[in-house]
């Protein structure tokens, strides 16, 4: 059964993208919604969304960030305002011209990303030194007409976060993309268990209207990359298209300074990518929607149904999401949907196990099997916060293996057909930036290093202030 049960995803090994594709579906996070590009979130896809939301909001609003919300329909003069801003968002624009019969005198684009409409109320609520610093964030969704889609990791429709930040002065509004970007890094260890590469985006790279861009990557299990998530420190820029002025404390009248900053669902792509196995989704304790689930053994007998339900409620007055399995379906059945639906935890509950106090617990992310005494709830709470760290060191080490130091593009183009990612000096310039992608199909994931005395892995120049960078092929 286990066997015709794991034949329904792809291999891991020789078919990535569509085992991916696979186990989004089969372990019920999304399915396909009926416009082009959508997808539905399944409850158990949705339940993740949830955990990682409230932990991300939590860590959000102990920094004094609040949230507000903005809509999501915007005139188009407002995204015109800023030029370099609707030319970079121009191809993935929605907009709305008719509504029933009735032509609109202007054009409302659906929102690809809100800057535009935010500043238009910072413009109204900024007018003094006092108003300052203003941190917002919404939860939102926003739509951007991708032309290739793929669940997660780019949908026409998506659910985001997206930070925007008003300041007084320059220094305090880098200040904030970087320390956004450290927080960002901290909570995908801590929650998601994935390691991340943070660093300064190329200009090529760099959000539109943005004076700097900075990205966090995660690596997937095939060696590629995964922007997952971005701080831009935007500068005056907005603030001058949208008139954002306020008083300082001598009487100047200043422009202020801003930021924006977002993660996505592409973080639940991120989580199949960087945890999964041949047996399907492998989710850390801190967002499985359920952390541990039980099944019960012979649970036609009495005594078994009671001491499941028994523990199921301690486990749940304990704070751990448990729930068990009563359906008539096999006990090797169920062993293998829950393996494919990443649950942390498996307890197993017989009546030997009761007659001699104990209960058997498989890990999902290693297969081990622990005994432990009936209702220790201690050592289940132990062994989750152990699962949650050995997911981190497990996908660090994988990533530490999968990035090679590089000198010359034969090397690149070996590294990266073998499913690395390669750390390698680039010049500074465009050129050899947009070469080695039309080459290699490699494009620069972040900066590491910004100045240093290095020869260009494309045009082999040696320049003082060339850049350590990595480059991956990316989703």
């Amino acid at each position: 059964m286990e066997k015709e049960f794991v034949k329904e995803i792809a291999d891991i090994n020789t078919d990535f993208s569509q085992w991916y594709t696979d186990v989004v579906k089969k372990a019920e996070l999304a399915d396909y919604g009926p416009a082009k590009g959508t997808i539905v979130f399944r409850p158990y896809g949705y339940a993740i969304w949830e955990n990682l939301q409230h932990e991300l909001d939590t860590r959000l609003k102990a920094t004094g960030h609040v949230n507000a919300y903005f809509p999501m329909l915007i005139p188009m003069s407002l995204l015109t305002k800023e030029s370099e801003h609707v030319e970079g968002f121009a191809p993935e624009v929605a907009t709305i011209t008719q509504v029933g019969k009735e032509v609109l005198d202007e054009p409302i684009v659906i929102r690809p990303t809100s800057e535009t409409v935010i500043c238009s109320m910072y413009s109204k609520w900024v007018q003094s030194y006092r108003d300052l610093p203003i941190l917002i964030n919404q939860w939102a969704n926003v739509v951007r007409w991708e032309k290739t889609t793929r669940p997660f990791l780019r949908t026409r429709e998506f659910l985001w976060q997206e930070g925007h930040t008003v300041h007084a002065t320059e220094s305090e509004a880098l200040n904030e993309a970087i320390d956004i970007l450290k927080l960002y890094e901290k909570f995908c260890k801590e929650i998601l268990a994935i390691p991340v590469l943070t660093g300064r985006k190329t200009e090529k790279e760099k959000f539109a209207g943005a004076v700097t861009t900075f990205g966090m990557e995660s690596m997937t299990l095939d060696g590629k990359s995964l922007q997952s998530g971005t701080t831009h420190y935007l500068g005056q820029n907005f603030s001058h298209a949208y008139d954002i002025k306020f008083l300082d404390k001598t009487g100047k009248l200043e422009y202020a300074y801003q930021t924006s900053w977002g993660v996505s669902t592409r973080l639940l792509g991120a989580l199949i990518m960087a945890h999964g196995d041949q047996r399907g989704l492998v989710l850390p304790p801190m967002v499985a929607p359920v952390q541990v689930i039980v099944i019960p053994i012979a649970q036609h007998k009495e005594s078994v149904t009671q001491t499941v339900e028994k523990l199921v409620a301690l486990l749940k007055s304990k704070g751990i999401r448990a729930q068990a399995d009563y359906s008539e379906n096999s006990t090797g059945w169920k062993y293998n949907q829950w393996e494919m639906k990443g649950v942390s935890l498996r307890i197993e509950v017989g009546p030997r196990d009761i007659e001699n106090g104990a209960m058997i617990l498989t890990r999902r992310d290693t297969h081990d099997k622990v005994t432990a005494t009936l209702f220790d709830v201690k050592a289940v709470k132990k062994l989750l916060s152990t699962i949650q760290k050995d997911m981190y060191v497990k996908a660090k080490k994988f990533m530490q293996a999968h990035i090679v130091k590089v000198h010359t593009m034969e090397q690149m183009k070996e590294q990266l057909d073998k499913g690395n990612m390669v750390k390698a000096i680039w010049c500074g310039c465009q050129e050899c930036e947009l070469m080695v992608k039309e080459r290699l199909q490699a494009t620069i994931r972040v900066i590491t290093n910004e100045h240093l005395k290095g020869k260009c892995i494309f045009c082999t120049q040696v320049k003082e202030d060339a850049k350590e960078v990595i480059f991956a092929r990316a989703y």
